[in-house]
């Protein structure tokens, strides 16, 4: 895969988490728990990311 291709794959997992979290939120009796580890992994992709594009901006 190249480092676009791997790029663009982080995006669309960041989105779906994004996604994930809102629906979780969404719910009257939400799991916390849940929900802070969907952050946590949204955030390691997204510290992934900015890696990989200052690698590709170099």
């Amino acid at each position: 895969m190249t480092t676009e291709g791997h790029i663009a794959a982080l995006e669309r997992r960041h989105q779906q988490l994004e996604r994930e979290i809102e629906a979780e939120m969404g719910h009257l009796s939400h799991d916390d728990l849940l929900i802070a580890a969907l952050k946590r992994k949204k955030l390691e992709i997204k510290d992934e990311l900015s890696r990989l594009q200052a690698k590709v901006a170099a």
